[in-house]
């Protein structure tokens, strides 16, 4: 169960936001094998880690269109009708993030331009373990169909019968995907990142995964391929008072610590009886999950901190900087101006996390690890390269030329000047 911390001091509170440790070093070793295996020996690698890792025997490492057919008669009648409303709420909120041509001119004769293009190849990981993630799915690739990306691929691992869980194929199938592989771990993201028979190279990979997909994600970046954002263990910070239901709160720190044992939760209060509260309640509801043992070791890394009053509160929030924040109060949302590094903040008692995993119309795929300092969750914008242009008329050069040639001439750039003087003789001597 959580430790409590009482008014800590800064030292102790360093050591209480502390995330779970990531022996990264240990665990690069053993990856980066993997990566150059896949990138020398392609599919005979992906189907050799197959067998060693999921414990199957794969012919064909593509799923087949008879395969998502019968995946859309599997998956339930309430399950795809679920799906349809998430994805409808994802498709609202990204398209309202489509931005038109901004052009400015700067000066007279000088108009300056910028573009959003899309990334035309994007590889997409979606975990399939111990919970198949078919949310991450919508997640994923409803932003890069909108965006325009030509090629999406999608690498997930498949059971120990060769399938990829029917809901997973299910949201692929409503989201656009057409390549969908049955490779997971850190052999998929070298496969993306490489290229095989099987698998297209991309030029930017996204979603969730463990440590050893985490750890992969960063060292591919090294050969030029990039990555939504550095990521680890999920987590959400839960802001709570005297108004707070701690029934409500109790369910939301459940509903982070069941993800995976090294995962971590914060509850922070200026309500001292209302830490004994949630605890109970943690306690209670703790007993009736089935990923009772998952919840339990990850509550094992986990704090409860009560401070006086609401400011001390949010620098400790921010300090911590979560991937997810609830605050649990009656004045949610005069708190939320004050919250400086969060990935994404849920306002009220009536805003479980949950609804942001699945299907308000955010994106789940969030900062972690106090990554939140400086990265945003993803939104359409991942999906883009912003694209500047830049015209000149004769004007525009009369005006602007001579400035750039006594800035070039201060930095030694020859070469940088001529460019302009030429220019500037040519229309002279019209």
């Amino acid at each position: 169960m959580y430790k409590v911390y009482q008014n800590p001091d800064e030292e102790i509170l360093k050591e209480a936001l502390s995330r779970p440790v990531q022996k990264l070093k240990k665990i690069k070793k053993v990856v980066k094998p993997i990566l150059k295996s896949v990138k020398n020996k392609g599919d005979i690698a992906l189907i050799k880690f197959t067998r060693e890792y999921d414990h199957v025997d794969l012919d064909h490492l593509q799923v087949s269109d008879s395969e998502i057919e019968a995946a859309i008669q599997k998956t339930s009648a309430e399950l795809k009708e679920a799906i349809s409303l998430a994805s409808e709420n994802i498709e609202k909120f990204h398209r309202a993030q489509q931005q038109g041509l901004m052009e400015v001119e700067t000066m007279p004769g000088v108009v300056c331009r910028r573009k959003g293009v899309a990334i035309e190849k994007i590889g997409l990981y979606v975990p399939g373990g111990t919970a198949p993630l078919f949310s991450s799915v919508l997640m994923l690739a409803i932003p890069a169909r909108i965006a325009g990306c030509s090629e999406i691929v999608l690498c997930t691992p498949p059971n120990k019968n060769g399938e990829i869980h029917p809901a997973i194929l299910y949201a692929a199938k409503v989201s656009g995907v057409k390549t969908i592989v049955k490779v997971g771990g850190a052999q998929a993201i070298a496969a993306m990142a490489y290229g095989t028979k099987s698998v297209p190279k991309v030029y930017k990979i996204f979603g969730p995964g463990n440590q050893y997909v985490t750890a992969a994600k960063q060292l591919i970046t090294q050969d030029g391929v990039a990555i939504d954002m550095p990521a680890g263990p999920s987590e959400v910070a839960v802001l709570a008072d005297e108004s707070s239901n701690p029934a409500f709160v109790a369910s939301d720190l459940l509903s982070q610590a069941e993800h995976g044992i090294d995962s971590q939760v914060l509850l922070v209060s200026t309500d001292g009886a209302m830490i004994d509260k949630v605890r109970v309640e943690v306690e209670k509801q703790l007993e009736q999950l089935p990923r009772k043992r998952v919840a339990s070791q990850s509550l094992d890394n986990s704090v409860a901190i009560f401070v006086n009053g609401k400011t001390r509160a949010m620098e400790i929030i921010n300090q911590y900087a979560p991937e997810h924040l609830i605050l649990a109060t009656d004045d949610a949302d005069s708190l939320a101006e004050k919250v400086i590094n969060a990935g994404s903040i849920f306002l009220g008692h009536l805003t479980p996390e949950s609804v942001g995993d699945y299907a308000s119309g955010t994106n789940h795929t969030l900062p972690t690890n106090e990554s939140a300092l400086a990265y945003s969750g993803v939104s359409l914008d991942s999906y883009l390269k912003k694209i500047t242009f830049q015209r000149l008329n004769k004007e525009g050069i009369r005006n602007l030329g001579p400035k750039v040639e006594v800035m070039a001439e201060a930095e030694g750039l020859t070469a940088h000047k001529n460019a302009v003087t030429l220019r500037l003789k040519s229309i002279e001597n019209e």
